[in-house]
Parts: C-alpha cells; structure tokens; sequence
C-alpha cells in the first residue's frame, strides 16, 4: 500500500468515526428532548419545617397527617422532647444554611422523574416529604410505591462540622450532588430482582444492574456520582479492572457463597480486602464496580434487551452473554 493509499485509508477511517459520533450524539440529544417533554408535578412537603415550629395542636395533626413518620411505639413524650432537642435546632440551623431554597433539589427531582416516567410510565409522580432524621446515614432516602423522603441533614456537605466523627468512606457522599444517586439506589430495590442465590458473581451483577439503571436514569452524572466514589477512586478501578477480574478468577471467587465475601468487595467499607498490600489503596465495594462493567457489556452486546428483561435475567445467563472483558 502506497502512501496516498495510506493517507487516504486514515482520512476515511477519521470521517468514520466522527460520523459514528455525531450520530451518537444526535439520538441522545433527541431522546433527551423527548424526555423533557414528559409532565411531571413535583411538590417538596417541608414536614422538616411543620415538625420543628409546631404548636401542641399542630403537633396532633401532624401525628394524623404523616402517622408513618411517628411509629406507635414510641410515646409522645419522646417526639416534643425531640422537637427541642439542641441537636435537632443545630441540625435545622444548618439546613437553612446549606439550602436557604429546595429549588435546585425539585429542579434535580423534576428531571429523574421525567425520566423515570419515560422507561417506567407506571411509577406515579411522588409525594415528596423532607424530614430531619438525626444524621441517620443509613436511610438518606426512603422510597415506596409514590412516597419519597429525604432527610436533608444528611446532604450538608462532607466537610461540614456536624459529620465529624462520621468515617470518610460514609461521609464522601453526603453531599447535595449524590442526592438523586441515592433516589436511584432506593427505586432500583424496588425494580431489580434480587439475586436468587448468593454467589459473589450474583451480588455483583445484582448491583451491577442497579448502577446501569443510574446510566438511563441520571445520564448527566459521572461515575463517581453515580457509584459513590471519589474520582481518584473511579480512576483507581479504571486502572486495576483487570487485575481486580484476574484475583477473582484466579483464586475461584466468583461462584463461592461466603458472607464474608460480600463484607470484602460488595458493602461500603473504607476498602476492599485482597489480602494484598494494595488493600489501603483500593475503595471499597469495586465487586459493584466490576458487575457494572459486566452489565454494561451485556447491554452493549444485547442493545434489544428490555430493562424488564435485564432486571429478570439470572446472574449465570447474563454473565455468559456479556461477553466481559476488563478494560486494561
């Protein structure tokens, strides 16, 4: 092949790909214009505000107005002594600091939906309740069938002098930008099978499909929103994938049921346990990292795939199906 054939090849090749990217672009930006189109209402009831300035009458009606938010075992007592509480002026103070308007979380809320709405038209526009819940990390989010709440004193920025004490592996998301994020997580338990047995492969992908619903449903975040990393975090498992998939295989991990399995690369930690001394260096939880990558093998390889479909399809299958191969 001659240089001019040479050049000529290159040239084609160049206009190839950048006709293949345009392209790409121009369908996303279309379905993008198609979900803006769909309506949704969306309303923040400030039972966080309602709670803290009630008067005793108020406080009755309260109780009758939101009786999932005062569990019958816990006397009234409990509640008025809760309403005074300094912690929970402390924690209103600071709410009011961090978000002196909820617009920017209804403008975030009105977009997931629309795009809930689009892949799953049977999820109702939500009844959106903020409470104070005392920093209970655990349950940022509560989502079932119509009702979301959202304890906003757990978004007050990780740096924020009332999360001292709170270990950085927990506290690096409690910031307004992971909001929707942890909204996803909370629907995606409701919509994604759960695993039928408990082999580290099953919970990766288990939890690889409920990250992949976060691609569709929050296509503008990055990664790292999305997972709950840092980005040195996000490039750490870009870096290790393939060293990560080959310890796995390796040491036969993959089809093993153990729960300790599950504590050292599924559930949030600090790190992941290799055993190895790059342990310190790793996040925690890159087996949901890995499923990710799988599913999104599967669904590249598979694009006619519905979500119903994916969210059924058993572990076993998809993995044979996706074809996964480690990025580096």
């Amino acid at each position: 092949m001659n240089s001019n054939s040479i050049s000529f090849f290159l040239k084609a090749s160049f206009c190839i790909v950048l006709i293949a990217f345009f392209s790409s672009c121009s369908d996303e930006n279309a379905l993008e214009a198609e979900i803006n189109l769909i309506p949704v209402t969306i309303d923040i009831d400030r039972f966080d505000l309602k709670f803290y300035n009630a008067t005793p009458e108020e406080y009755v009606e309260l109780k009758k107005s939101y009786p999932y938010l005062f569990p019958e075992q816990f006397p009234d007592s409990i509640w008025v002594k809760r309403q005074r509480d300094s912690i929970q002026t402390l924690l209103h103070a600071e709410i009011k600091n961090v978000y002196p308007s909820l617009d920017p979380v209804k403008e975030e809320l009105v977009s997931l939906y629309k795009h809930i709405k689009y892949y799953f038209p049977q999820i109702q526009d939500p009844h959106i309740v903020t409470v104070v819940n005392n920093v209970d990390y655990q349950s940022k989010t509560v989502f079932a069938d119509s009702l979301l709440i959202i304890s906003l004193d757990t978004y007050l920025g990780s740096k924020n002098p009332l999360y001292e004490g709170i270990p950085n592996y927990i506290v690096q998301d409690m910031e307004f930008p992971y909001m929707m994020s942890h909204i996803v997580d909370e629907i995606g338990t409701a919509l994604v099978k759960s695993p039928a047995n408990r082999t580290l492969l099953g919970q990766m992908i288990y939890y690889g499909k409920k990250l992949y619903l976060k691609d569709l449903l929050l296509p503008k975040a990055s990664d790292s929103v999305k997972i709950s990393y840092s980005q040195e975090q996000i490039d750490w498992v870009h870096d290790n994938e393939r060293y990560m998939w080959q310890y796995f295989i390796e040491n036969e991990l993959l089809y093993k049921t153990q729960s300790s399995l599950f504590l050292r690369f599924i559930e949030p930690a600090p790190f992941s346990k290799f055993y190895l001394e790059i342990d310190n260096d790793t996040p925690g939880k890159v087996g949901q990292w890995i499923g990710w990558q799988i599913v999104r093998s599967y669904m590249e390889k598979n694009p006619d795939v519905t979500l119903e479909k994916l969210f059924e399809t058993p572990a076993m299958e998809l993995f044979n199906q996706s074809n996964y191969k480690p990025a580096k």
